[in-house]
């Protein structure tokens, strides 16, 4: 998820569990431990593509986390002596942050090595979207609440928690939501006589009412979006080529391997001009992906491999108002062209 949605979770998990005790140091370091594991953007790994698969792996680690945990906690008492006492509840509280972190960073698209050394394969539910409103604002309100309101009444303290509820329960909503439209999305499929090899779905940015599909066969990939509300209305599905042959020559080159690996095979591989791009079809959305990499060059006969590089991404902001209408309209396209 994004830093202030990560950042108000652990402020609202740390209140909620020891703020009547500490009042707003829970939330000052709960805040902390929130954003801790997201530091890991920050460490230069070698190239861009180590940068972006790496991320979310140890840093996200429950095993490593656990092992952090009791040098917070020591860093945590040092500061403020006179909780010293809480020292088992601080740990609780910590890990607890940490583990709704990593937790909630997989549910997104992206993915999270929660089980890093030992599975390296990243976690992805995909039920929500990286920024989602309906979920991130009842926690910053029920942390307000609890800074704001005085510390003599219980009231900002229930109301911090009430907005962890709320955030929680919404969630759940996701993973049903998600269970409702990936069933349509593979009877629309099937209907068609769309062959594929694997299917991927995903909330459209900023809701959890319109969903994106993308079914991947061995030369293309079709996208299809699907809103709660379109009840038995079929999806309707967009074809597009994915050159992979283009790769021919590559497959001992890790970049390319890498990012095949860890789109979990959901990726395009196109040619512009002379440069041959992967792009992880799982963020964004046709034509606009966020994360585009140049690995190679056309030459004769086979492709040439360079240093790999991330193409700046081109986000179409006008697209909302369409992704906004096609929630309550089905015959709004979001489709190129």
């Amino acid at each position: 998820m994004d830093s202030l949605t990560q950042l108000a979770l652990g402020a609202a998990v740390g209140e909620a569990t020891l703020g009547r005790k500490v009042g707003n140091r829970a939330i000052l370091w709960g805040a902390i431990a929130g954003t801790l594991p997201d530091l890991d953007v920050f460490i230069p790994l070698g190239d861009v593509v180590r940068d972006f698969t790496y991320h979310r792996s140890a840093s996200h680690s429950i095993f490593v986390l656990a092992l952090l945990t009791p040098l917070l906690v020591w860093l945590i008492t040092r500061i403020h002596p006179r909780t010293a006492d809480l020292r088992r509840q601080w740990a609780m509280t910590i890990y607890l942050v940490f583990l709704t972190h990593v937790l909630l960073d997989s549910l997104t698209a992206y993915g999270t090595q929660i089980f890093w050394p030992l599975v390296n394969t990243p976690v992805s539910w995909s039920t929500i979207f990286i920024i989602d409103p309906a979920y991130t604002l009842p926690l910053i309100a029920g942390v307000l609440a609890a800074l704001i309101l005085s510390r003599d009444s219980d009231r900002g303290h229930l109301i911090n928690r009430f907005g962890l509820a709320l955030s929680s329960l919404y969630l759940g909503w996701t993973l049903v939501a998600k269970t409702i439209v990936e069933r349509n999305f593979e009877q629309s499929l099937a209907a068609q006589g769309i062959e594929y090899e694997r299917l991927f779905t995903t909330p459209a940015p900023f809701n959890s009412l319109l969903w994106r599909a993308v079914a991947r066969s061995d030369s293309a990939y079709y996208e299809g979006y699907y809103s709660v509300f379109d009840r038995a209305q079929p999806v309707q599905f967009t074809r597009y080529p994915s050159e992979d042959g283009l790769l021919s020559g590559l497959e001992d080159y890790w970049p390319a391997n890498r990012l095949k690996w860890f789109s979990r095979g959901f990726y395009a591989v196109n040619r512009d001009q002379q440069d041959i791009i992967i792009s992880d079809l799982r963020m964004g959305g046709e034509p606009h992906y966020v994360f585009r990499f140049k690995v190679a060059e056309v030459s004769n006969p086979h492709p040439r491999p360079v240093a790999p590089e991330q193409l700046k991404a081109v986000r179409d902001w006008s697209q909302l108002k369409s992704i906004w209408q096609r929630i309550w309209i089905p015959d709004v396209s979001l489709q190129p062209g």
